[in-house]
């Protein structure tokens, strides 16, 4: 029974460590839109363009979101280790593009139609059977 228990919980950890990697991408995302969006309308002038940039590279929470990057980078390595890179990559991708979508509906008001709902449906199927053994 002890192996059992150990086997499930190396099981449930890999999956912590993913749902961490999809927490941490979804926060740097929402981050960075939310903050471009603060920032105004971007520059056509190429030097406006470079200072915009290079601005927003500055600000703390842009800051916090290459954190949350690193972090969740240190997650996947963790992820890695226990889970097939065919299995994760996929789950992790379809989690974050559904996840990513939902928030900027609610955060940015950007439109949540019924064909996008099918759609993420859609790819969400394909992937989950695309990842089975």
């Amino acid at each position: 029974m002890d192996l059992l228990n150990m086997m499930l919980s190396a099981k449930v950890s890999s999956y912590f460590y993913v749902f961490l990697t999809v927490v941490f991408t979804v926060y740097g995302q929402i981050i960075n839109k939310w903050q471009v969006n603060a920032a105004g309308a971007f520059p056509t002038n190429t030097v406006d363009k470079l200072w915009f940039i290079f601005r927003l590279l500055l600000n703390p929470w842009v800051i916090s979101s290459f954190i949350g990057a690193f972090f969740a980078s240190l997650a996947w390595i963790a992820a890695m280790a226990k889970l097939p890179l065919s299995y994760a990559y996929p789950v992790f991708i379809s989690s974050t593009f559904v996840l990513v979508v939902l928030l900027s509906s609610i955060f940015f008001k950007e439109s949540l139609t019924l064909p996008r709902i099918i759609g993420m449906g859609l790819i969400m199927a394909g992937i989950i059977i695309g990842s089975q053994t």
